[in-house]
């Protein structure tokens, strides 16, 4: 297959400003004749003389005197060297360098793009190039240099890959001049074997295309889709073509009407802008058709492109097409106020033609169109620090505002254990096409991919410290780590003090993120010992650790120093999903109790209620008074009222008076029953019972260290349970007895500060 056959058509020749940049630059317009020049094919005179006119199109004042010397010992050290395709050899870095030449590259990166191959294929040395050239572009030569099979066997490739990759992290020039040296060798392929070509196609459109549209360099993508198109899928690439040609030979061009309205428009307006088609590639057109569902009409085939002078230009056509004409206000997008990732910036919009057709229109400046198409190319190396920034050392370039993507890609191919999961893991990362940006607390950023958790942004904040990670709230709300982050949101994650803390297994179906996913892997291979690695939720859900503290039950609450009994059930309790650590029967004690607990177990028995005209509540609770002889008192369990909430009782069955919090859910329903109310208030007591709820993310001994937080505020736990596990949280209930209702609030604080609990309240039970 011909690189000619796959290469769709382009739009003819722009006039005005826009001749300076073409709507669409193409990279084909120099073939073999403008390379190889009039004379023979082993002479190629003229040949570095096309590639400084391209240059010098771009770069009126650029010093050409590097490239006449890099020609030269180009074409010295390729001679006699001849490509499959039957061509001299030197044909290949002369049209790599054309290539780059016409994206506007500065003189370095041409420079190193002549001698990309000179390392590789012949007896020049790096040293040499060095010496002659200049470490820069020592340092893109071998960037680009191929790793020897002979060294690395099968793991060449992805290895060669990976040395690029770090290259490309000091200078994005480096994957430039890899992916014009693909374009080429892909436009030549014809000449391989066939399961050669797919081969090479696969890896192109795995790994090439996505770093292309990640440097924003769409002139090389385009054409790179095309061409993969047309290798693996022969069929479609062949029925696409023919929609193609039969579309240019139709009478009427719906396209060049709505661009000649759109220049009445503005010409009116008083705008100066020129207005060109710009034809969609073969994918694009491939992509329309299989998106619309139905046949192609005339619109669909291309775009409008509007060019203007000035930021504020593009936002005034916008205005006048959407006022003059029918706009498709879903259609709408603007990626000038935020730029994509990959630098691209461009408004998008739609218009409507009376006949139902459809045409899409860009609006950009000259400047952004030159970025959309080239991207870094034309930028040289936009994500590049000074030398004097700390940090450099041995000509490694720092670069401190380096895309997101790419530094999340350096951090996770360091901690790559082998080359096949590098290679399987860098072509899952470059699948992610799109990036969100998240906010700190502290006003700092974290650049994600489009669908990470709060797993993903954890291990990209603090690395495998993440690993104690507790939870994360979402924009102020409490949110579990599964929770997928939207562009923009403020994520403030929770984390635990306890250095041995331990990932979950679990974690990896939420990590989006190769770094994330490597992290948590490694740590799970490096503690196959660990029955938290075997059950996966111990370090998580929140089930208390084997040999952890169990509460006593009698001593406030607080843990039992030196307790060794192994609360495995209780493990295996919050594991399995069953309710733990019960004991919710007044004189219960919780588990581990020993006998000093009967005394108090006997104070908290029910005596019988004495006549009186106030009738006190029993014994044990804060001293409710109510105007009701002979009554029992009762407080709520569903509100739990102690002193001073405001408080109102009820007469129910036999006699007793039911005690609320007047803000109680269940009071409107007692009223709208026709509960008969009965005055309460507060004896001298101050002592009081009441329920507890605490809402934790799980982790080991968080029990022990709740419930001793608890006993130093004083406070005698009567009855606990913990619930089930839910989306890695845990619910703990606590019914505690209180010497003074006044150590309520100062008890809450303390539960809430110990690590892992967000949340203490009281009992309330809705519509109780």
């Amino acid at each position: 297959m011909s690189a000619e056959a796959t290469n769709p058509a382009t739009p003819g020749p722009v006039t005005g400003a826009a001749a300076r940049w073409r709507a669409r630059i193409d990279l084909r317009r120099l073939g073999r004749a403008a390379l190889l020049g009039p004379a023979a094919r082993d002479r190629l005179p003229d040949a570095i003389s096309h590639v400084a006119e391209a240059h010098r199109a771009h770069h009126p004042d650029a010093d050409l005197e590097p490239l006449r010397r890099a020609w030269v010992l180009a074409e010295s050290s390729h001679r006699g060297q001849m490509r499959k395709s039957g061509e001299p050899y030197i044909t290949h870095p002369l049209a790599v360098t054309l290539i780059l030449a016409e994206l506007g590259a500065e003189t370095t990166t041409l420079t190193a793009s002549l001698l990309h191959d000179t390392v590789e294929d012949t007896e020049v040395t790096l040293e040499q190039v060095g010496e002659e050239f200049g470490a820069e572009v020592r340092f893109l030569v071998d960037g680009v240099t191929k790793l020897e099979k002979v060294d690395y066997g099968a793991a060449a490739e992805p290895e060669t890959f990976r040395k690029m990759l770090v290259a490309t992290g000091n200078d994005v020039r480096v994957m430039s001049i890899k992916l014009a040296d693909r374009l080429h060798n892909m436009r030549t392929l014809g000449v391989m074997r066939p399961e050669k070509q797919a081969r090479i196609a696969k890896v192109t459109r795995d790994v090439l295309i996505p770093l292309a549209e990640r440097l924003g360099v769409q002139a090389l993508k385009t054409e790179l889709e095309d061409l993969v198109f047309a290798i693996l899928h022969p069929e479609e690439y062949e029925h696409t073509r023919e929609l193609i040609v039969h579309n240019a030979s139709r009478e009427d061009d719906p396209l060049a009407e709505i661009a000649e309205e759109v220049r009445g428009v503005l010409r009116e307006a008083g705008i100066q802008a020129e207005v060109v088609i710009r034809p969609r590639h073969f994918v694009s057109v491939h992509r329309t058709a299989r998106k619309r569902g139905r046949r192609l009409r005339g619109a669909d085939f291309g775009r409008l492109l509007v060019l203007v002078g000035e930021d504020a230009d593009c936002y005034g056509v916008l205005g006048e097409l959407h006022t003059c004409m029918t706009p498709v206000v879903s259609e709408f997008k603007d990626f000038i106020a935020v730029p994509k990732f990959n630098l691209y910036q461009s408004l998008h919009t739609a218009v409507a033609r009376g006949d139902g057709q459809v045409v899409e229109v860009l609006i950009r400046t000259h400047q952004m169109h030159k970025v959309a198409e080239a991207g870094v190319v034309a930028l040289g190396n936009p994500y590049v620090g000074s030398p004097e920034e700390p940090g450099a050392v041995d000509e490694e370039r720092v670069d401190p505002t380096r895309p997101g993507w790419l530094s999340r890609l350096l951090d996770w191919q360091a901690a790559a254990p082998d080359a096949d999961t590098f290679w399987s893991t860098l072509r899952e990362d470059l699948a992610q096409d799109r990036e969100i940006t998240v906010f700190r607390p502290d006003g700092g950023t974290l650049g994600l991919p489009e669908g990470a958790t709060c797993v993903d942004a954890a291990y990209a904040q603090y690395g495998e410290d993440a690993h104690a990670c507790l939870g994360a709230r979402v924009n102020g709300r409490l949110a579990t780590l599964s929770t997928v982050l939207k562009d923009g949101d403020t994520v403030q994650l929770l984390m635990g003090q306890d250095p041995a803390a331990e990932p979950s297994k679990e974690w990896l179906e939420h990590a989006h993120t190769p770094a994330a996913r490597i992290a948590i892997q490694r740590w799970i291979a490096t503690h196959p010992t660990q029955e938290s690695a075997e059950r996966g939720a111990g370090g998580e859900v929140g089930s208390f650790a084997p040999g952890a503290a169990v509460p006593d039950g009698t001593g406030g609450g607080a843990a039992r120093s030196g307790a060794t009994e192994p609360v495995g059930a209780v493990d295996q309790g919050v594991t399995e999903g069953s309710a733990v650590v019960a004991a919710s029967a007044p004189g219960a004690s919780l588990p581990g109790a020993d006998d000093k607990a009967a005394p108090a177990r006997a104070a908290l028995a029910e005596p019988a209620s004495a006549p009186d005209q106030q009738t006190p509540a029993r014994p044990g609770t804060a001293n409710a008074l109510v105007d009701q002889p002979g009554a029992t008192v009762r407080l709520a369990g569903c509100c739990t009222p102690v002193p001073p909430d405001e408080i109102i009782g009820f007469a129910v069955r036999g006699g007793v008076v039911t005690v609320h919090r007047v803000e109680c859910a269940a009071v409107a329903r007692m009223q709208g029953m026709g509960r008969k109310e009965v005055g309460v208030s507060w004896g001298d007591s101050a002592e009081c019972r009441v329920t507890l709820f605490a809402e934790s993310f799980g982790r080991p001994h968080l029990l022990a260290d709740l419930t001793e937080a608890m006993a130093g505020e004083g406070a005698e736990i009567v009855s606990a349970t913990v619930e089930p596990p839910s989306q890695q949280r845990v619910r703990h209930t606590y019914t505690v007895q209180l010497p003074d209702a006044a150590l309520l609030p100062s008890l809450m604080r303390a539960m809430r500060n110990v690590a892992g609990v967000y949340d203490v309240s009281r009992a309330q039970t809705p519509g109780a």
